[in-house]
């Protein structure tokens, strides 16, 4: 496929401060070969929607330019990581007698810190309608994805209503806003008219929409980790007609899972696991499905229409499964070793700062994940 016909989708997925590493050194590696002009929708969760906002937040809240991303965007972003800890910063403003209101929906304190202490104080208004952005998040109330997408917030069965002046921080907070660590930012949907989309109007529910006066808005993660679904419909196997897109990017830093004894039941661990297995399935489920619909557009028409870069993949072991001709194989030593990738990879899932030798560990895995597939597939060039 031509780059100057590729309309490029991105799904960054959650994962904390690690998230943001992977994904950063992910665009890296796209603007080194000038490819960030081409994106055309992002769908970020969790982590994915902290980095997209520092992305928009250096470069004046506009999409970048690959030039300004390598010289300007991913410097400010890595030192902005190294520097400032905003998980520590958040618990230090629970400490404050008028925030105690806020102990049990700590996502509106996350919130302060990224408007105060990253400066974030742009609203929804103040994105740009290209590429489209959809934040990702669950709402508690009905099941489902909320997801702000420019001006509009909302889920299919709440309905959709109109958010302009909404602090683009509380946004980030509530992709972020996993249940145990930080737990829900709350919505006000009492002050919003809500409409529901005529496709989606039925009299059949077993469960009727219902008016809610305050919803419960939690991490994206909860619902899809990958931030896969606004583009890519896994039943059809298939990019949606909406997103506007022909070849999807997912960046995949979520936690590997963890085979080990399940703790005790007295401790808040045991409902950690619980959900660490939940959202492995529902990962693998959406993953399969993208990856059957990459191999066989692949065996079909020898061209590939999409990465799934996945965190800990490693480069030797996947080059050599597809590269076997002697004449193609690369040079293995300038790929980060075994060892260095899974450090990578089981990076704790925080918010807090990074020493700089780990964030450029896992930003050099995610921009080699990158480069590695795209010797392996080919595209995109």
């Amino acid at each position: 496929m031509d780059s100057r016909d590729l309309k490029i989708g991105l799904a960054l997925s959650g994962g904390g401060v690690r998230a943001a590493a992977y994904h950063a050194g992910v665009l890296k590696a796209l603007a080194e070969h000038n490819l960030l002009e081409n994106v055309t929708h992002n769908s970020t969760v969790s982590g994915g929607s902290l980095f997209l906002g520092l992305v928009y937040h250096f470069s004046n809240m506009q999409w970048p330019t690959s030039y300004a991303y390598k010289k300007d965007i991913y410097p400010a972003i890595k030192k902005l990581l190294c520097s400032t800890d905003i998980q520590l910063n958040s618990a230090f403003r629970l400490l404050k007698p008028h925030n105690w209101k806020f102990i049990l929906s700590r996502a509106t304190i996350l919130s302060e810190s990224i408007h105060e202490m990253w400066g974030v104080k742009a609203t929804l208004n103040d994105i740009p309608n290209s590429p489209t952005w959809s934040i990702n998040g669950s709402t508690a109330e009905t099941g489902k994805r909320f997801r702000f997408k420019g001006i509009s917030a909302g889920d299919y069965k709440l309905g959709y209503t109109l958010a302009k002046e909404y602090k683009l921080a509380n946004a980030m907070a509530m992709s972020a806003a996993f249940p145990v660590g930080i737990g829900p930012l709350f919505f006000d949907a009492s002050q919003h008219s809500w409409e529901i989309p005529k496709k989606y109007q039925t009299s059949n529910d077993a469960c009727p929409p219902a008016n809610f006066k305050k919803i419960h808005l939690y991490d994206g993660g909860v619902y899809d980790n990958l931030g896969i679904e606004p583009l890519f419909n896994i039943g059809t196997q298939s990019y949606k007609k909406h997103s506007d897109i022909n070849f999807l990017i997912v960046s995949d830093a979520g936690a590997p899972f963890c085979q080990q004894p399940i703790p005790s039941p007295f401790s808040w661990k045991r409902m950690n696991k619980l959900l660490d297995i939940i959202q492995e399935q529902t990962r693998a489920l959406r993953v399969r499905s993208f990856v059957a619909f990459l191999r066989k557009n692949y065996e079909t028409n020898q061209n590939c229409d999409g990465m799934y870069l996945q965190i800990g993949s490693n480069p030797v072991t996947k080059l050599a499964k597809h590269m076997v001709s002697p004449n193609t194989q690369p040079s293995y030593s300038q790929w980060l070793k075994a060892e260095s990738v899974q450090k990578a990879a089981k990076y704790r899932t925080t918010l807090s700062k990074f020493k700089e030798k780990d964030f450029e560990l896992i930003s050099r895995h995610g921009y080699e994940t990158f480069l590695w597939n795209q010797r392996a597939w080919g595209p995109p060039k």
